[in-house]
């Protein structure tokens, strides 16, 4: 069967002839918790997994964040674990520049079932069917994905108490708030350093840089595509990328969404448009109460919020970030240069108006956030939906708590919604909802510190 994604095979030849010395090729692969996978593949495989692609089990698609097999799912013995295909993605093979010793270089796979068909489970491939839905509209989803981490002391957090590092040009730990400090990122100078060259090494369109709302929490933009996909594909690539450059500093950098109770949580807010068939932006206008289309987008981000929780907020601390006056969203609101809402549309020029998704948490997987953000966004569009009043001022203060507020919930919520089935499809829904039910109840099952230092003595 030949590639579904021809460009690639070309791509991989013209590397390959320009890049003699890389024996070593990293295949990557993102299961449904966002987690990395893949295999690490010789030169003389390389093409051979480009023609004929890559067999991956089957089961891959149903492992929790640990990697446990999830067996209801039905994706694990029912089918005897049958191999998929795992199809190199044109683009994505780029060198490695943060590795020791011989050069290396990794690319990005999505999965096929050995009949050609694309795997229905599968998170990107799910991504892909939202975004063929605007061709009904003659429209181009245009998204950034910007993303929060913390930097901490990595052996403090492999020990299982995080705590922010020391500076890397000082030795100094960061220990207040000090939102937007440029000392905090001139003390981490080194590793933003780093950070940056290796973006531009692999193409990464990585911009703006600040010191968040807490002791070495960082964030990053990487600049609008007019190509979901592709704009998920760079996210993944750049938090292993952020990952590793921070371990050869002696760091630990940390995606998940509250590791921290004092502090604020780590998201990753989603900035979204339109483009019309000349590029143009289909959500430009004036103002916002000028832009129909995009006020009809942010009614169904408005309504599927709920039923879109569980891929925003994918894991049990997941819903330990959503606190009010914590810069986190709480309820789904909206409204104009405001913050303590869902849903902003932030200040600027007409022509670049657009929308930023706030509820998702940096530790969920991009593909099914951004599944999730654009099913809502085609659903208030063609239903031409009214999203109300825009919030004004303190919007934690005039909001009801109508998220779910925890795991279960937000599980729940997502079987009841007819629109998140009608999108992302009632196999991959009942698929991902199961699959999480099941590491819901194994992560409840485990007693924590909390458990013994609240209850051992006392009850």
């Amino acid at each position: 069967m030949p590639s579904p994604y021809p460009a690639a095979l070309i791509e991989v030849r013209a590397f390959l002839d320009s890049h003699p010395a890389i024996e070593s090729f990293h295949m990557i692969w993102t299961d449904l918790s966002g987690v990395a996978r893949g295999k690490i593949l010789r030169r003389d495989e390389v093409i051979g997994a480009y023609e004929n692609g890559r067999f991956l089990p089957g089961s891959v698609m149903s492992v929790d964040a640990t990697g446990r097999d999830v067996e209801e799912t039905g994706g694990v013995w029912d089918d005897g674990d049958a191999d998929r295909i795992a199809w190199p993605l044109p683009g994505t093979l780029v060198t490695i520049p943060w590795v020791t010793g011989a050069p290396a270089a990794q690319f990005i796979t999505t999965l096929h079932e050995t009949d050609g068909r694309p795997c229905v489970n599968e998170a990107r491939q799910t991504l892909a069917r939202v975004v063929a839905r605007f061709a009904e509209f003659d429209l181009t989803p245009v998204a950034a994905v910007e993303l929060e981490f913390y930097l901490m002391d990595r052996e403090a957090a492999l020990a299982g108490h995080p705590r922010p590092p020391r500076g890397l040009t000082n030795g100094a730990r960061p220990q207040h708030f000090q939102p937007y400090l440029l000392q905090d990122t001139d003390d981490f100078a080194p590793f933003f350093d780093d950070m940056y060259a290796a973006c531009k090494v692999q193409g990464l369109p990585a911009q703006g840089l600040i010191s968040e709302y807490a002791p070495g929490q960082m964030e990053v933009v990487l600049k609008h595509r007019a190509d979901a996909l592709r704009a998920c594909d760079e996210a993944i690539m750049f938090k292993r990328l952020i990952r590793s450059v921070a371990d050869r500093h002696g760091l630990l950098a940390s995606f998940m969404a509250k590791p921290y109770s004092q502090f604020t949580g780590c998201g990753m807010h989603v900035h979204c448009s339109m483009a019309s068939p000349d590029g143009a932006n289909a959500f430009a206008a004036a103002t916002a109460a000028e832009s129909p289309l995009m006020l009809n987008a942010i009614a169904g981000l408005k309504e599927t919020m709920a039923g879109a929780m569980a891929f925003f907020a994918p894991n049990a601390n997941s819903y330990r970030r959503f606190r009010r006056s914590s810069y986190a969203p709480v309820a789904p609101t909206w409204g104009v240069n405001n913050r303590t809402v869902s849903i902003r549309v932030p200040a600027g020029s007409g022509s670049t108006m657009h929308l930023e998704h706030r509820p998702a948490g940096a530790d969920a997987n991009p593909y099914l956030v951004l599944a999730a953000v654009l099913s809502g966004m085609h659903y208030g569009m063609a239903q031409k939906l009214d999203p109300g009043p825009a919030v004004k001022g303190n919007g934690y203060q005039q909001a009801a708590p109508e998220m779910p507020t925890n795991w279960l919930a937000a599980l729940n919520a997502l079987r009841a919604s007819s629109v998140m089935a009608d999108y992302l499809g009632e196999s991959f829904i009942n698929h991902f909802a199961t699959l999480k039910e099941i590491e819901a109840d194994r992560f409840y099952a485990e007693p924590t510190e909390l458990d013994y230092a609240w209850y051992l003595r006392t009850v």
